[in-house]
Parts: structure tokens; sequence; C-alpha cells
């Protein structure tokens, strides 16, 4: 199987996905025919609350604090909203199936939600009010195929429903609040095409507190006006940072640079120096159950981030050098503490 680059589109997307099976044991069927040999679901309406993962009109795993913990979900009196983009959750196995997945299908929502929304979404309910369409998200072969026309399209009717969810969302909700964007896997390479076409050198851009954009490769110069958070007490600035076990440097599939952005999630700066597992608040992992803090140290190396394997219930068993199912969830309370952090700041700027 080859992976491809979306020349067309954007050069940086590539296949960083297989740990999306992780999140469940179901795998839908690879697509084995073009993108036109099949049929499209219907593009979801952002009026009705069931096209919405999450919604802070609706309960949903969104609204979570880890077990036992001292969390509150303050979503109700929240003054920022949340945009959170999901990645991708519809994997492949043997067989034929479709290039995009359909919003009305129960169990991949299920996967979804369990997955996503409650492992990554959850962290900015301390906030603000999460937002998180369902959307025709695009087969995770899309990013392996040869057929790239087909995921071309595939991923252009992915970003149409993200695209039509965020007006609906601006007209309808926002009410001219600040906006932060989060998105993981897929949902980050939709995310950047939101913050060109919504925010690059636009007056939304004046009500961006943040965007983490997490699990893809960003360039330091992605946008012309949104810079890379270089210290924590930026705003209106873009954090990003894609987790490798410490010493590992993949060779496909990954690219690697100095040219990509990556913020350290311990330090919140671009200072490449190890920073000590004493900075790491703690994970929240198997049964949503926060871990103990100074579980991870953290460094940034040619464009990824290094941490040491974390030790936890069953950590045995993990032997992939590649974490990036746990991009967010590894540094659970850290990012929970910045975004905090940096909401405080836009209010004073």
């Amino acid at each position: 199987m080859t992976v491809f680059f979306l020349k067309k589109i954007d050069p940086s997307v590539f296949a960083a996905f297989f740990l999306v099976f992780l999140l469940s044991s179901c795998a839908s069927k690879k697509p084995v025919n073009g993108f036109s040999s099949y049929p499209k679901p219907v593009a979801p309406d952002y009026a009705d609350l069931k096209n919405w993962a999450a919604h802070p009109d609706k309960k949903d795993l969104a609204d979570s604090t880890p077990v036992g913990s001292n969390l509150k979900d303050r979503q109700s009196d929240a003054q920022i909203d949340v945009f959170f983009i999901h990645p991708t959750t519809l994997t492949y196995a043997r067989g034929s199936d479709v290039w995009n997945g359909d919003v009305t299908n129960e169990k991949l929502n299920q996967k979804t939600e369990g997955g996503a929304i409650l492992f990554q979404a959850s962290i900015f309910n301390c906030v603000g009010r999460v937002f998180a369409p369902r959307y025709r998200q695009a087969h995770l072969y899309s990013f392996f195929t040869k057929d790239t026309a087909s995921a071309r399209q595939a991923f252009m009717m992915a970003y149409s429903d993200v695209k039509a969810a965020f007006e609906y969302f601006l007209k309808n909700h926002n009410q001219n609040r600040p906006i932060i964007i989060a998105a993981h896997s897929q949902g980050t390479l939709h995310a950047k095409w939101l913050l060109k076409e919504y925010f690059q050198g636009k007056n939304l851009q004046n009500r961006l507190v943040v965007a983490y954009i997490v699990g893809l490769p960003v360039e330091k110069n992605e946008f012309t006006t949104i810079p890379l958070c270089e210290k924590p007490e930026q705003t209106g600035c873009f954090c990003a940072w894609r987790t490798f076990k410490k010493g590992y440097e993949p060779t496909r599939y990954f690219p690697l640079g100095d040219h990509y952005g990556v913020v350290n999630p311990l330090s919140w700066t671009t200072d490449s120096g190890l920073v000590d597992a004493s900075k790491h608040k703690g994970a929240v992992l198997i049964g949503f159950k926060p871990t103990k803090p100074n579980l991870i140290d953290a460094q940034i190396h040619k464009g990824i981030l290094w941490i040491k394997k974390p030790s936890f219930p069953g950590s045995f068993f993990y032997r992939t050098p590649n974490y990036h199912i746990g991009d967010y969830n590894l540094f659970y309370f850290n990012v929970q503490e910045d975004v905090q952090r940096r909401v405080s700041l836009f209010w004073k700027r």
C-alpha cells in the first residue's frame, strides 16, 4: 500500500493514522472502486442536534470529567466557544465499502464519541462551550491509496460538512464570542483549511484565542497571519505536535524536518531541550481515569515530539513507538492548564 500526498490540496498531509484502530475493535471495509462508484451519504443538516457529536444544548461525552477528579464542566457559564473537529474513526479492513462515513451510522458515531469526544473534546469543557460536528469523514484508506483523485474527492466532501457546520455555528450560536479551534488527525487537516478560509487575514482572526491542530505535520509558516505559539503567554496562535517514543525516527509516512512547527505540551515553548517529567500534570487513559503526574518527559526533535514510554497498567503490551492515538490525552491536564491560561490572557489583551 502506498501513501500519497495531496499535492493539489495540501502538501503536508500524510498517513499517520494506524493507531485509530485502537479506538475500537470494529473496522469498516476499505473502498475498492473509485469515488464515483459509491452512493454518497446525505449531507447533514446542522440545525438538527443529532448531527453534532458534541453541543452545549445536548448531553454528550464532551461534558465528561475524568473519573475521580475534582474538575468541573463549566460550559453553562463559559464565555468562549470551542469548535472541535474529530479524527478519523472510519477505518479499514478487507472488502469494499465507502469513501465517506455516514453521519447516521450509529456504530461509527459511538466509536467517535467513546474515543475522540470523550478523551479529547472533554479537555476543553473547563473553558468553553464545546461544538463538535459529525461530518462525512474520509475513510482512513484515503490517506494510503494510489487513487488520489478519489481520495481528494472524499476529503473535500468531508471538509464541505465541516465548513457548513462552522458557518451554522457562527450564524446561530457563536454571537461574536471568542473561539478556540481544536482538532486531531483528519480533523487537523480540515482545521488548517478552516483557519485559512475563515481566520487568516480576516476579521474573525481577532476572535481566535488559540488553535490546537494536533496529530498531523503543520509547517511553522503554514499560515500567513497566524503564528506558531512559541511561548505560553501568546494568544491568537497555533499549537501542534506529533508524539513518538524517544529515540525513534519514523522512516515511512511521517515526514521529519525542522520546518514543521512543534510546541512542547510540557513547557508550551518551541525550545528543543528536554523538559523533564516533573512538568507533566497527568494523562487520562483506560476507563477515563487520570494517571499519576510526572509520567512523561518531552523533547522536540526534527519536527516531532519525543517522549519516554509512559508506564501505566497494560503498557507492557503497548509496543508501537507511535503515540498518535494519545496526542491529546497523554497530556490531558497540561492542555487543560494551557487553555485556561490562554483564555485568561485573551481577555486581558
